[in-house]
């Protein structure tokens, strides 16, 4: 009786210990992957940020940024019109905690953007009796502007997108036709770039644009960059914003863009990546009936899954050539998507859910074994 019982108790022991350690290893298993951020597996290829707005640097957002990414760039807040929305006054405060979040947590800030045709106050191109100003009241402005900011974060911010979507979308046209190409010609960019390096001579400076890939205007960035260095100004990278979508770009596309615009002796980002699960459309206009459904359907998912793969093996392979990949927007509970190009249609084109969880496409992008 006694060595049976003695045996039962060995055997409930055993069961005990085999359960604990089982638990413990499983649990090591199942943390380890958790513990880690996006941040963490891209940390031998380049900096992996994120768009953010001040509210998000607190609570549950703020956590899911500090664990999954290294670097950051304003969404809005550094922009001209937000920041200098009239000529003797600037506002500081949400540009600063921006900043200030990013120098308290040792993370990487790209400013954005310096000199843009859209978000720019309209005292800018007007006179005191709101006429159009002059080339040279117009320069001036620019100058005192990004020599007032640029200084501002200057040791905090390590780029700039100094001049923002110049470049026309009409196939026939090299540059957009806005208030600064019309009162400045094409020399407001080489002066934009000239007095961001005045302000600040380690910055790196940045032109950014979208449609990027696309070969048409893939070429005249390419041209727009050579202008630059023609000039004889310093320009040290391309930002590919990447507002890509599930059905495009192209991986041939994408490979030919950033060898090209490299083969300028800059470097390359991706400076405003999301994709989102419709066709991309460039004018904003209201929801028709079609868009009525807005939910995230399951073709929708895997094209997405796919594409994301495509794009972070892609990017992968230019480990030596891309100096930063970053998001525009967290998850997918915010996106600007969602009021562009259809207002109120939800979009889902992030890694991280409403929930602030991890989607399907994101256990692609760390899964480097394919």
């Amino acid at each position: 009786m006694n060595t049976k019982t003695n045996s039962s108790k060995l055997i409930c022991h055993l069961l005990v210990i085999l359960a604990l350690v089982s638990t413990v290893f499983l649990g090591k298993a199942q943390e380890e992957p958790s513990e880690k951020g996006l941040k963490d597996y891209y940390k031998d290829y380049f900096p992996i940020g994120v768009a953010v707005y001040p509210q998000a640097l607190e609570g549950e957002s703020a956590e899911l940024i500090l664990k999954h990414f290294n670097s950051m760039t304003p969404e809005n807040v550094m922009k001209m019109g937000p920041i200098h929305p009239e000529e003797d006054r600037y506002n500081w405060e949400y540009a600063d905690q921006v900043a200030d979040f990013a120098v308290k947590h040792n993370l990487k800030l790209r400013g954005h953007a310096l000199c843009w045709h859209n978000q720019a106050g309209d005292w800018l191109f007007k006179d005191e009796n709101g006429g159009q100003v002059s080339k040279e009241v117009l320069l001036q402005r620019l100058k005192d502007h990004i020599t007032t900011v640029v200084k501002r974060y200057k040791g905090k911010i390590y780029a700039w997108d100094v001049v923002n979507e110049a470049i026309s979308d009409k196939e026939d046209e090299f540059l957009r036709d806005s208030q600064w190409y019309q009162i400045c010609g094409e020399d407001f960019i080489i002066k934009a770039f000239e007095y961001a390096h005045e302000a600040d001579p380690d910055l790196k400076l940045f032109y950014n644009d979208y449609s990027a890939v696309h070969p048409v205007k893939r070429d005249k960035i390419y041209k727009l960059v050579k202008m630059i260095q023609d000039a004889g100004v310093p320009i040290h990278g391309v930002g590919i914003q990447g507002h890509f979508s599930i059905y495009e770009p192209s991986e041939q596309d994408l490979r030919d863009a950033i060898e090209k615009y490299a083969s300028l002796g800059v470097e390359v980002q991706i400076t405003e990546l999301d994709v989102s699960v419709y066709h991309k459309e460039h004018s904003r206009r209201d929801p028709l009936p079609k868009d009525e459904d807005d939910t995230f359907k399951p073709e929708q998912e895997q094209k997405q899954i796919e594409q994301y793969d495509m794009l972070f093996r892609v990017f992968r392979d230019y480990k030596d050539t891309l100096t930063g990949v970053t998001f525009w927007n967290i998850s997918d509970r915010y996106s600007w998507l969602d009021n562009f190009p259809v207002r109120g249609r939800k979009n889902y084109p992030l890694l991280f859910n409403e929930e602030l969880q991890p989607k399907k496409a994101y256990y692609k992008v760390i899964d480097f074994e394919k």
